[in-house]
């Protein structure tokens, strides 16, 4: 009888993870606003002010570029901590990931991520 629960309650622990890691404008929309979406990319703005936190979210593959200087510290679902320094107009490719984000600086922090949902079919 425990193993025919375990398979079950396992399924349901995953569930839980995957809903709670997801699209950051659902989960943060606080901190992510949909500015542009088509088949082929996701523009979303990126708003932290003074010390905010984020929940866990998601990310597919993408650019950010930042529209102000950043100090944000990612926290990664596995609990790897990595502090990071950006300027203003700078521009940084990611590859897929999940994270927690907290605005380590006394300036709000504002940024644009453009996912990539598909490769561009070529002309």
């Amino acid at each position: 009888m425990f193993s025919k629960l375990v398979g079950p309650m396992l399924l349901v622990c995953l569930a839980a993870v995957m809903v709670s890691a997801q699209d950051p404008t659902k989960v943060e929309p606080t901190h992510y606003k949909l500015d542009f979406e088509n088949a082929h990319v996701q523009v979303v703005h990126i708003n932290y002010g003074p010390h905010e936190t984020s929940k866990l979210h998601s990310h597919p593959a993408g650019v950010v570029v930042n529209i102000t200087d950043a100090h944000l510290r990612f926290t990664d679902e596995n609990g790897k901590v990595q502090e990071v320094y950006s300027k203003a107009g700078e521009a940084r490719w990611f590859p897929p990931f999940q994270h927690r984000v907290e605005n380590l600086s006394d300036r709000a922090y504002e940024g644009v991520y453009v996912a990539v949902k598909s490769a561009a079919t070529p002309h």
